[in-house]
């Protein structure tokens, strides 16, 4: 296997099982709960680059000052993408939050092939298609705009294909990124704290833990994130995030009982059908390559 789809498989399933953890912080306000997730992932993120003596990458800053400005767009990309699926989570639209990772790799795949230029043959572009009709069926089941959904969808892509396009490494990136997002955070909880409003400062020793959780958590399937989209493909790294909201799917139905009629199954079937039909394409394009040279 390409280590990247490993990577890639890796980040989507620790993804889909975030509500099991963000469930758990249901008193905590959204916002506080996105500042402590980049005060302890710039933290973990440090003792990393401290471990491995990683450093090089300081001097490519000094000497391209335009590459902290792009790093800056991916961090106001992420923050707000981490805002509006921990508000989705905990205020129990999961299963909204699964629509906009559906909707999230068809952004991909029309990113892919307008910015990156890569060409899809004819079934992939028959697998998309259905797979956009299932997700246009969902969108109009729900009676009006999925703002959540789109927003998740859309500052995921460009999240995504801002670190494709990225010079430094995934650990590096990452380091940039929550360095970037590290003082807003800080400048934050320092306000809550003065306020009294602080759930850190507040809350009993599981809560705190619980909180502190959120740099692994955090920083873990973003770094394999980053190495899977340096590695493959970005179209085939937006068809593998359907794993993601799959398991959303799941526990929001399963585990916390929210809604799923007839209509939404019948376009999470078409979106099913079509990932079905994109796998099967490459599979089979990978079996045909490989026989030859068998």
């Amino acid at each position: 296997m390409n280590p990247g789809v490993a990577y890639a498989l890796a980040a989507y399933v620790i993804w889909g099982l975030f509500p099991l953890y963000f469930k758990q912080l249901e008193r905590v306000p959204a916002v506080q709960i996105l500042a402590h997730r980049m005060v302890w992932s710039a933290l973990l993120v440090l003792l990393l680059l401290l471990a491995r003596r990683r450093w090089g990458w300081l001097r490519q800053l000094r000497s391209d000052p335009a590459l902290t400005w792009r790093f800056a767009a991916s961090a106001v990309l992420l923050s707000c993408n981490w805002l509006t699926y921990i508000w989705s989570v905990t205020h129990g639209h999961v299963v909204e939050a699964s629509l906009g990772y559906y909707i999230n790799p068809l952004v991909n795949v029309a990113l892919s092939t307008l910015v990156l230029h890569e060409r899809l043959r004819a079934p992939q572009w028959l697998a998309v298609a259905i797979a956009a009709t299932g997700v246009a069926w969902m969108t109009w089941g729900l009676g009006h705009l999925p703002w959540l959904a789109l927003t998740l969808a859309f500052t995921f892509a460009g999240y995504g294909l801002l670190r494709k396009l990225a010079p430094l490494g995934s650990l590096e990136g990452l380091a940039l990124e929550t360095g970037l997002l590290l003082p807003l955070a800080l400048a934050y909880l320092a306000w809550t704290s003065h306020a009294g409003d602080n759930a850190f400062g507040r809350g009993d020793l599981g809560l705190k833990l619980l909180l502190m959780a959120a740099g692994p958590v955090t920083t873990i399937p973003l770094l394999l994130f980053a190495a899977a989209a340096r590695r493959i493909e970005f179209s085939l790294l937006g068809i593998l995030q359907y794993l993601t909201p799959t398991l959303l799917l799941l526990l929001g139905v399963g585990l916390y009982h929210e809604s799923f009629d007839t209509g939404k199954a019948l376009g999470f079937g078409l979106v099913w059908c079509g990932i079905a039909l994109y796998l099967g394409d490459g599979l089979r394009l990978r079996w045909a390559q490989r026989k030859p040279s068998a």
